[in-house]
């Protein structure tokens, strides 16, 4: 996800994805600590992606 895409959307849709994206890091987390996740770099994209997000919304704000 990168910034530029996330400058077009409404503060409701950026909402839903940060629920969305809060989601995934907390499976992604479980999988972790029961060691089925195997791409552990997954959880960086996604930590930086909800700092994308949140850092839009507070623009908006």
């Amino acid at each position: 996800m990168k910034a530029s895409e996330l400058k077009g959307k409404s503060p409701t849709d950026l909402q839903k994805d940060l629920e969305d994206l809060l989601k995934t890091q907390f499976s992604m987390r479980m999988q972790k600590a029961t060691q089925q996740l195997t791409n552990t770099s997954q959880i960086r994209k996604v930590r930086r992606d909800i700092a994308r997000v949140r850092t839009e919304l507070g623009s908006k704000a």
